[in-house]
């Protein structure tokens, strides 16, 4: 007696599910992880961005000058994202649409999804005119 032709198809399709699952997931994970390492890029670079034009408005005031600008700018990114990301901050004089102004500049590089390796380098720059004493 041969058995229904319904169970000989199912005993063929077993473990199709499994492999369709890994498939899928070698697909999945990557634009998973890209999406993931792109929100990751830009919200540093929007907290620095922010963090730097702070900094220069802070030290174009009348009783302040560029060390209090780099001095908040370090301590935003310290409470935000990371110290590390304020290694490299420059404040300077410098012409903001023809009037003196801050510009503070900030390069940081950010790693993969956070945990090393190989990274994005990320520069900004916040500008403030001066105000008049």
């Amino acid at each position: 007696m041969t058995p229904p032709r319904g169970r000989r198809r199912d005993r063929a399709g077993r473990g199709a599910a499994v492999v369709d699952f890994v498939l899928v997931l070698v697909v999945l994970v990557p634009v998973f992880l890209g999406i993931l390492q792109v929100g990751l890029v830009l919200f540093v670079r929007n907290t620095l961005a922010s963090a730097a034009s702070e900094g220069a408005r802070v030290a174009a005031t009348a009783d302040r000058g560029p060390a209090d600008g780099e001095a908040v700018v370090r301590r935003q990114l310290a409470g935000v994202v990371s110290g590390r990301f304020a290694r490299d901050v420059t404040v300077r004089e410098a012409s903001v649409g023809g009037a003196p102004g801050i510009v503070v500049t900030i390069r940081a590089t950010v790693p993969a999804l956070g945990l090393g390796g190989p990274g994005v380098s990320v520069e900004v720059s916040g500008h403030a005119v001066e105000e008049d004493p």
